[in-house]
């Protein structure tokens, strides 16, 4: 891929915009602004690529229109901010890509619709009919009726779970910034901006830093949070400036920008859906030879397991941790905690003994189980 053609090898792409972009300090929309990022995206569809767009800016619009303080809402502010808001802002997109002659759709989605199954595949077949129509899906989390505790609190990772969702080839945040530098660049101004990243590793994460906009409830660390998300489940991530005119024509040409490689091959849709999920709850510690048996592509039994942290539920996602304490796997537990605790290390003949007869004899079954950074083939 050559660098002055960054979108060159992708066909599917989800697009972020955040409120900063879209919306003044005055709350009003950045209406040229937005007139020359839709020209932008109908000049990618027109090369017959797939558009997603993940955008803020709900309740920026919402606030204003309500005549809510700029900077401090309370939860129940925000919600009606974001009720009026989203009408402007899907308005906004409608009219937009409209004289384009592109048709939108409104998904309002909230954490439940991709952590839950059932309902992540709901969305993702409406998503999917809107592509093959034609459309271009404009997503945004449903403020109006998220609290504090069932929220993703930032659109970054929000789109990062969407363009995982869809298999999307690439994300695309469009921020105020050109990518990730080794530091802060607003603090330190040695900072050096960071081209490609191979991998997202500790060292990445310590570079991120915090919000820079009171629009915005991300940053670079949720930024860097959103790649880990996609880059796992083989969706690759570009961070570019958005605040120009003309943002993915100038990113096209060979604009500035952080690129991070996808980090495995196109998994299966279940094991990419389990490999985005935001939260674990809980985690099992595993022995070496465990280890072994998961890349042998075995599954895990109750006898490689050394230590249970959390309290979960048969079928909820739990990370499975290396001796060392890496994050080497991630899967559906087969059991509940309190029952994993109890067959921890035991042989699996045992199991039923101390179960019942109607017990499974395996922690995580290998259909339900991801190695981080193994590759999967794409399913039919």
């Amino acid at each position: 891929m050559s660098a002055n053609q960054p979108l060159a090898p992708y066909r599917r792409v989800t697009i972020k915009i955040g409120s900063a972009l879209l919306v003044d300090k005055a709350g009003q929309l950045r209406a040229d602004w937005l007139a020359g990022l839709a020209e932008d995206i109908a000049a990618l569809k027109a090369e017959n690529r797939e558009i997603v767009i993940v955008s803020s800016g709900a309740i920026a619009l919402g606030r204003s229109l309500l005549g809510l303080s700029a900077t401090t809402l309370t939860l129940e502010q925000s919600q009606a901010a974001a009720s009026a808001g989203q009408i402007a802002l899907s308005q906004a997109w409608a009219a937009a890509l409209g004289r384009h002659g592109i048709v939108t759709g409104q998904i309002l989605i909230t954490p439940n619709i991709t952590e839950e199954r059932r309902y992540f595949l709901n969305a993702r077949t409406t998503i999917r009919t809107l592509l093959g129509l034609g459309a271009i899906p404009i997503i945004n989390e449903n403020d109006s009726v998220a609290t504090a505790e069932i929220r993703y609190g930032d659109n970054d990772r929000l789109s990062a779970r969407v363009a995982t969702m869809i298999e999307a080839d690439l994300l695309v945040l469009l921020s105020d910034i050109d990518g990730l530098y080794t530091a802060p660049p607003a603090k330190d101004p040695d900072a050096v901006h960071i081209p490609l990243v191979e991998a997202i590793t500790p060292a990445i994460e310590a570079m991120a830093g915090g919000a820079a906009s009171h629009l915005s409830r991300g940053g670079m660390t949720t930024k860097v949070e959103a790649g880990k998300i996609a880059t796992l489940a083989g969706t690759a991530m570009i961070i570019a400036k958005g605040t120009e005119p003309h943002p993915l024509a100038t990113l096209t040409a060979g604009g500035k920008h952080t690129l991070f490689h996808a980090a495995t091959g196109r998994a299966q849709s279940r094991k990419r859906w389990i490999m985005g999920t935001l939260a674990v709850a809980g985690s099992v510690q595993i022995d070496g030879g465990a280890v072994r048996a998961l890349k042998q592509g075995r599954s895990l039994l109750p006898v490689g397991v050394t230590r249970i942290a959390g309290n979960f539920q048969r079928g909820d996602t739990i990370a499975i941790i290396a001796p060392d304490g890496r994050e080497i796997a991630r899967g559906l537990s087969g059991l509940d905690s309190a029952d994993a605790r109890r067959v921890m290390g035991r042989q699996s003949d045992t199991i039923t003994a101390l179960l019942g007869a109607d017990s499974r004899s395996e922690l995580v079954h290998r259909d339900n189980l991801v190695l981080l950074g193994a590759k999967e083939e794409v399913e039919p």
